[in-house]
């Protein structure tokens, strides 16, 4: 057991400084574009949620203003 526990981690070290020597420093322009994708993506996550957000305001609105009632009993 404690061989195939040794064996394993002996090749993850070699699996890892093959992928580390293959590896390469991101230019300027991969970096920015990089930057410009996340932060594209935190905004719309915002307005997702911001969106979500007033729909359950317009939905409490409604149930707790008793529009409904109004409207089925004028």
């Amino acid at each position: 057991m404690k061989i195939n526990i040794i064996g394993r981690i002996k090749k993850f070290w070699s699996d890892s400084k093959r992928v580390l020597k293959l590896a390469r420093k991101p230019t300027l322009k991969e970096t920015r574009l990089t930057i410009r994708i996340s932060a594209l993506g935190v905004v719309l996550m915002g307005f997702v949620g911001f969106g979500i957000k007033l729909l359950f305001d317009f939905i409490m609105f409604i149930l707790t203003s008793g529009f409904i009632h109004n409207l089925i009993f004028p």
